[in-house]
């Protein structure tokens, strides 16, 4: 080869974008065969498993997609070419039902069929089940979820699972098919689907990826992003109150809206439409017949807002009560709040410590940290007034009762219903930009008992609906225990620590 060629050929052996558009060639929606030229969702879903690739040296991601948006197509391409360029990689692809696995491989085949010959490597075995490629000792496999032993034997280094959701008995052959990878540099998993309601193995996967818990990577694409799914709206169209707002919320245009109007139409139930057309992650499971208690339209709004930071920083500190859980933590200055984490398997000291180092941290100075003291969390008050910062913390109890009794049915469902309040005022707040946080805002459910008053879901309850704790939004709740006076946070303290005016706690003002 010459010197050009051989750069050409280094280049279609490391960059997929550039080889899929010039050697892989797809059947359109509309347009019969055309070469593969990556959609913004492909692209994106590139992006962020290059980065992770690099960061980590292999790949482990979960893919929450809605319907015909590539991604499926993605894979195939991503696999079949690792397949073809590399000696001894062999890649597993699992669907849902033997229709959806024999279409994968139909796919790989086309790939071959049109690659261009200096690209395509000699076919060896090419049956109902594999294609392989006997002089690199490679190939690509199909199987179906739930057909028993599919893929056990095998060792791979490179598993797709498509449509995830929608596998039978998924978490016990996920399990199985999970250990045909080994856990080394290069091995890639990618799991994908659109969703299937609350509590199965994809979503409970997809809340341990996307609060930190697990190595696998949350990657969501909307379905927005596809640029067929548009409809020119008639002379007669006008946006409803609702849709302007869902424009406004997502930066859609009115062909967009048109489409999705028509589609809800299509499918006779907007809850369906929010699942195999899901904005945004948390709506993507929110097909469950059950009123969250904070709409999620008020937790987008408030995760685009940009509001100014006013009066003293308070923090909220939820530690973690069992094994699953996590210790949430938020930041609250007026309309803005901040600073999310989760503390995942840490013990009462690491907990308290942790707490230490926000309140002798400075910045942002903390006039006020609100812990719940039930379960672990006694154990981190006792140690943070052991260690001087009695008069800087408050010990809640959660199912304590509410300051007004009448209305609520403990203290959380009470803190629960001021930060809704805080979420609907007029004046917007603030919130991270954060899918885990929205995640935990919309989950719980709520009731109301045989006197009228509020009664939040309990932790328990959610576990039973196959949710996490929402850890984050309980952290943030925690803010909302006491008032506090809008006074400069370090005029609130002498110095040596003593308060000098007060305790910083009153009826002025949140």
């Amino acid at each position: 080869m010459t010197e050009r060629e051989r750069n050409i050929r280094r280049r279609l052996k490391s960059d997929l974008a550039h080889y899929a558009g010039r050697c892989l060639w797809i059947r359109t929606k509309a347009d019969g065969l055309a070469p593969m030229v990556l959609n913004r969702a492909q692209t994106y879903l590139h992006g962020c498993l290059e980065d992770q690739r690099r960061t980590t040296g292999c790949v482990r991601a979960l893919v929450l997609k809605g319907r015909q948006q590539g991604c499926s197509t993605y894979v195939a391409a991503r696999f079949f070419w690792k397949v073809t360029h590399r000696r001894g990689a062999r890649a597993l692809v699992m669907a849902h039902e033997m229709e959806a696995s024999r279409g994968l491989l139909d796919m790989a085949r086309r790939f071959y069929e049109h690659c261009p010959e200096a690209v395509r490597p000699v076919c060896g075995k090419d049956n109902a089940r594999e294609i392989d490629f006997p002089a690199l000792d490679s190939g690509y496999r199909v199987a179906t979820a739930g057909a028993r032993g599919a893929g056990r034997s095998q060792t791979v280094q490179f598993l797709h699972g498509s449509e995830v959701a929608f596998w039978r008995d998924a978490a016990e052959h996920a399990a199985g098919m999970l250990q045909t990878v080994p856990d080394a540099p290069g091995t890639e998993v990618i799991l994908e689907s659109t969703a299937n309601g609350m509590g199965d193995f994809f979503h409970c996967e997809w809340q341990r990826a996307e609060a930190g818990e697990s190595p696998f990577r949350p990657v969501f694409i909307p379905w927005f992003w596809q640029e067929e799914y548009r409809r020119e709206p008639g002379p007669d169209f006008a946006p409803t109150p609702d849709e302007c707002e869902y424009m406004r919320l997502h930066g859609l245009d009115v062909a967009q809206v048109a489409w999705r109007r028509n589609k809800i139409a299509e499918l006779r139930d907007p809850e369906l439409f929010r699942r195999e057309y899901p904005a945004t992650a948390a709506e993507a499971f929110s097909f469950t017949g059950i009123d969250p208690f904070i709409a999620p339209e008020a937790v987008m709004l408030a995760r685009k807002a940009c509001a100014e930071p006013c009066g003293p920083v308070v923090c909220g500190v939820d530690p973690a009560r069992f094994g699953a859980d996590a210790t949430g933590v938020m930041f609250r200055q007026g309309r803005r709040a901040f600073g999310a984490r989760r503390l995942v398997r840490r013990d009462t000291m690491q907990v308290a410590g942790e707490c230490v180092r926000i309140l002798e941290g400075g910045e942002p100075y903390v006039v006020r940290m609100f812990v719940d003291a039930g379960g672990l969390g006694a154990g981190v008050v006792d140690r943070l007034r052991e260690m001087g910062f009695g008069q800087r913390i408050t010990a809640v109890n959660f199912g304590s009762a509410a300051s007004r009794p009448d209305r609520y049915a403990n203290r959380r469902a009470e803190m629960w219903a001021l930060m809704r309040d805080w979420l609907l005022e007029p004046t917007q707040a603030d919130i991270p930009d954060d899918d885990a946080l929205h995640a935990d805002l919309v989950a719980p459910s709520y009731s109301y008992d045989s006197s009228g008053r509020l009664i939040l879901e309990s932790k328990d309850d959610m576990r039973g609906r196959g949710l996490r704790s929402p850890d984050l939004a309980d952290a943030l709740a925690l803010t909302f225990a006491l008032p506090v006076r809008g006074l400069h946070a370090r005029q609130e303290f002498a110095e040596g620590g003593g308060m000098r005016r007060g305790d910083g706690f009153g009826p002025r003002s949140r």
